[in-house]
């Protein structure tokens, strides 16, 4: 019987039969053997059955199945499931009959379990309310942790769970972001729980408890031990001649402790000031390769066990940046996405390319990709595929790279170092960016986005699960979208870091080139008042300079950029008008009642639309990850006086126009600079 397919049962009954014939002392050997290689055996076909963690059944990203298609039918592989799920980058995790993940909705945050041959709800427990439901990462980061007929799960607050894996109900919970202070995860708290030796393993940043142990069963506190602030990525557990050693990727350090007691056995400095680290390392024994964002590249350390030089370099390179997405090791080369951007985009693909590098040298094997911004996909292109791969996270299975792209093209690739081999394509999750790692068990590849789950099936024809009478679903029968790249198309120039404050120079050019387009439709709205006179009433001129000033500030940002080769954003402007417009309706006069009720439905329509232009405003600057944009809301109540100032005071009617014009640049004066304090003091 092949190795492989030798169950804890056949090997003890080869065991005992071998007993039989031999000495007693023999005997007494044989029979300690059978209890270790029945336990080994039985632990191994069990970790073999399951996806327990992201990173599947060894923290690498392989899985143990055979039998993956080499090729897919025209219309992709078959679907086994698709259903609607809500808002998180939470991946999957698989056992036995089950996968589980975690998501949220204005109702709140969910570990929800589910049946895996059919996608229907087995159990759903509710942890917390939303988290961010109108930010850039809505919902929750990390992937729950299946262990031992348990299910471990942790919040983007911090709130740190254990589950029943039968029912969902809550054993025990606790807030480690709140107990011990955490520092270093401003983007929510994204670590899955890691379980090992009867411990839940968590980076945490806090004084005194940079990494913590908790007990796997009642949640107490096992141990908690450094100062560093935590990053993104999970704990890692590794062994290293023997001993059980757990690595914490934290913000400025890479450090390894002692799993059975937390104390530190050494650490690698990384950096100073803010960083942040979302990829796994890769480990192969004595050898650790780590690879950092913001186009930092990769180094491969060497642990050498010696008290005085623990861990030494071996080699740094500028290729393979990995942002949120990690490598893999496959037959001593490193396949992953080297991100070419300053970081990972939320509102359009990453530019960058796909790498194969040596793992022991860091020499490039091959790439492929194409790092030019793509404002749509074109599934039906022609030519080299390999020039289409995008930003993609990657597991290993049957020699097979199992690819899937941030705008939802599952691929499927060679594992070879000597070439890259596309295998199949096909959108599964299109329309908007995805970020989650697929989870592969059975045969059946488990993948999310914001929207929808699905199941399909990569295994060969021969283990495709029967369907009902309506037969398998096909890749056509989940709901997508075409993607676009609104960002492109809208901001003309994006800036690299969109989180960071913008510099002093670029508020003042903003600053400058909102006055030029407010002054170029004061003299727009003065034209109209010289042509057409008193023939259109004394407000044409102002509905002029409004409308004016409205259409320029929404299209300043995609022209002035491109034209000045900068980041250059007029949007305040359209903002600030609607408000103008708004203040000004104020003045409800008129000699006859109809005329009041006239003027009063348009106060509130001009009302109405103030406040749909300030949502659309939110909204879209959330969709291109402006997220420092959001103070321009906040400054209306210093413009709020000049508006008044410029509507009510000054009745001489031949300055009147220049009256109005210079409180508008008052008002909009204060409505800008009020909104950059208020941003400087928040940061």
């Amino acid at each position: 019987m092949p190795a492989r397919e030798r169950t804890s049962g056949d090997v003890v009954r080869y065991c005992i039969h071998c007993s039989l014939n031999v000495s007693p002392l023999g005997h007494s050997l044989v029979v300690a053997l059978i209890c270790g290689l029945a336990g080994t055996a039985s632990r191994a076909a069990d970790e073999g059955e399951s996806w327990p963690f992201v990173r599947g059944p060894d923290y690498d990203g392989h899985s143990r199945e055979r039998g993956i298609a080499d090729e897919w039918p025209g219309e992709g592989p078959p679907v086994l499931w698709t259903r609607e799920l809500g808002t998180g980058y939470s991946g999957f995790v698989a056992w036995d009959d089950r996968c589980c993940t975690q998501y949220q909705t204005l109702g709140g945050q969910f570990v929800l379990c589910l049946n895996a041959e059919t996608g229907e709800t087995i159990w759903e427990h509710r942890y917390d309310w939303p988290y961010e439901p109108g930010g850039v990462y809505p919902g929750p980061r990390a992937t729950p942790t299946y262990h031992a007929g348990r299910v471990y799960f942790a919040g983007p607050s911090g709130l740190i769970g254990c589950l029943q894996a039968g029912n969902g109900d809550l054993l025990w919970s606790r807030n480690v972001v709140e107990q011990f202070n955490s520092d270093g995860i401003g983007f929510g708290y994204s670590c899955s729980p890691v379980v090992e030796e009867g411990k839940v393993l968590l980076p945490v940043g806090g004084s005194g408890a940079s990494m913590v142990a908790l007990d796997a069963d009642d949640g107490s506190v096992v141990w908690a031990s450094g100062d560093d602030p935590a990053s993104y990525t999970p704990a890692y557990p590794i062994t290293f001649r023997g001993r059980r050693l757990v690595l914490g990727y934290l913000q400025n350090a890479l450090v390894c402790r002692d799993l059975e007691t937390g104390e530190e056995q050494w650490r690698w400095e990384l950096s100073h000031g803010y960083d942040e680290h979302s990829a796994w390392p890769i480990y192969d024994e004595p050898h650790l390769w780590i690879s950092g964002p913001f186009r930092n590249g990769c180094q491969l350390l060497k642990l050498t066990g010696d008290e005085q030089r623990p861990v030494e370099s071996v080699y740094q390179s500028s290729l393979m940046s990995n942002d949120i997405f990690s490598s893999v090791l496959v037959d001593g080369a490193v396949f992953g996405f080297d991100v070419s951007d300053a970081q990972a985009k939320t509102h359009r693909p990453t530019r960058g390319r796909f790498r194969c590098l040596d793992f022991l040298t860091g020499e490039e094997q091959w790439s492929a990709g194409d790092d030019k911004p793509r404002r749509s996909i074109d599934h039906e292109a022609t030519g080299d595929a390999g020039e289409r791969i995008g930003h993609a996270t990657v597991i290993v299975a049957d020699s097979k790279l199992i690819l899937m792209n941030d705008t939802g093209e599952l691929i499927l690739a060679r594992a070879d170092r000597a070439e890259y081999e596309e295998l199949a394509r096909v959108p599964v999750s299109t329309g908007e960016i995805c970020w989650t790692q697929p989870t592969l068990l059975g045969g059946r590849l488990f993948v999310r986005n914001h929207s929808q789950a699905a199941c399909l099936f990569l295994g060969t024809a021969d283990r495709l699960p029967p369907s009902g009478s309506a037969g398998h679903l096909t890749v056509s029968d989940i709901p997508q979208a075409e993607y676009f790249d609104l960002a492109g198309a809208i901001l003309g120039i994006e800036p690299e870091y969109a989180f960071d404050v913008p510099s002093s120079r670029w508020l003042r050019e903003w600053y400058l080139a909102s006055l030029g387009l407010i002054g170029v439709s004061l003299s727009a709205g003065l034209l109209v008042r010289i042509v057409f006179g008193a023939g259109l009433g004394p407000s044409a001129s102002r509905w002029a300079f409004w409308a004016t000033a409205f259409v320029l500030g929404a299209l300043g940002t995609t022209f002035l950029s491109r034209w000045r080769g900068d980041f250059v954003f007029t949007w305040p402007v359209s903002i600030f008008v609607a408000f103008e417009a708004a203040v000004a309706q104020i003045r409800v006069r008129g000699a006859d009642a109809e005329g009041v009720k006239r003027r009063r439905w348009r106060s509130r329509l001009v009302g109405v639309g103030f406040i749909g232009v300030c949502v659309a405003y939110f909204l879209l600057c959330r969709r291109l990850s402006l997220v420092f944009e959001w103070v321009f809301l906040c400054g209306f109540g210093a413009a709020l006086p000049f508006s008044l100032a410029g509507l009510l005071c000054f009745r001489q009617r031949s300055w009147r126009p220049v009256w109005q014009g210079v409180m508008t640049v008052a008002a909009f004066s204060g409505f800008y600079w009020s909104s950059v304090g208020l941003l400087f003091l928040k940061s």
